[in-house]
């Protein structure tokens, strides 16, 4: 049959897609208009596969925290190239893959993609869609889900970088300004952990042999490489771990000494750092 300019018209406003992929999935569907959009789909399953090892370094960091303040979630949806990540489709997506994470209460980025949209499809089917329809790789990066006494969060202005603080014993203080100071602190030096007991073995590993090289090729002896390396390893406690930081806005205190000048006692359980790039 023939497919009338119309036609293309109307499965293009109904999907997104562009004006000859429509044409062509109504071609071979033969002007059948589901067929031509279950077509469509599987056009987006074989892009997404194409580019499944494509880097993704660009896209858009979302937030949301409840009302109470006791429950943030962080979701990084990424993408190949900075102009596809300003797209409002691809933006609309974002926030919607939030908003069924805050609807679902979505614990891990997998209980995200199963979850259902308005649209009554899945995230990770519209994900596949939006795939097929922008041409390049499109997969959520990063999620995270805490819970505590308060939580704070921070986005950074290039939308690229979130960060999750959660408190205990807040009680009497707001904690929304030393939060971002602290919050943005996470986002500037990298903390691997949020102490060193949090550090993981593999971690410490390679920190004590990247200690005994160096002091091997400072030509220290050998039955002291061990002795110095564990030195070495304090200074990256020091260097890399939250609470041992120093304090950006004060060096004379580290971070564990600013949350007992704030309030004694306030602690800072967990933190979480999702970053694009």
């Amino acid at each position: 049959m023939a497919i009338t300019a119309a036609d293309v018209n109307k499965l293009r406003q109904m999907t997104g897609a562009g004006m000859m992929d429509c044409k062509k999935a109504l071609t071979e569907a033969n002007g059948d208009f589901e067929a031509a959009i279950d077509i469509l789909r599987k056009a987006g399953q074989k892009v997404a596969a194409k580019r499944a090892d494509n880097a993704t370094n660009e896209g858009v960091v979302l937030i949301s925290i409840s009302e109470d303040g006791s429950n943030g979630k962080l979701l990084a949806l990424a993408c190949e190239t900075e102009p596809v990540s300003k797209v409002a489709d691809f933006n609309n997506l974002a926030s919607a893959l939030l908003e069924a994470a805050v609807s679902n209460n979505a614990a891990t980025k997998e209980d995200v993609l199963a979850a259902t949209l308005s649209d009554g499809r899945t995230a990770e089917e519209n994900i596949i869609e939006l795939t097929g329809k922008i041409g390049e790789k499109i997969t959520i990066a990063g999620y995270e889900n805490v819970t505590a006494e308060k939580v704070v969060s921070y986005i950074h202005s290039n939308n690229k970088i979130g960060v999750l603080v959660a408190f205990t014993n807040t009680s009497g203080i707001d904690v929304q300004e030393v939060g971002k100071d602290i919050a943005m602190q996470i986002t500037a030096m990298k903390p691997v952990a949020l102490d060193k007991d949090g550090v993981d073995a593999a971690t410490i590993e390679r920190e004590i042999e990247i200690g005994k090289d160096q002091a091997r090729a400072e030509g220290k002896p050998e039955a002291m490489l061990e002795k110095i390396a564990v030195g070495k390893l304090e200074k990256f406690y020091k260097e890399s771990t939250l609470l041992n930081q120093q304090f950006v806005k004060d060096s004379s205190i580290n971070i564990k000494q600013l949350l007992e000048q704030t309030q004694k006692g306030l602690t800072i359980t967990q933190f979480k750092r999702i970053a694009l790039a």
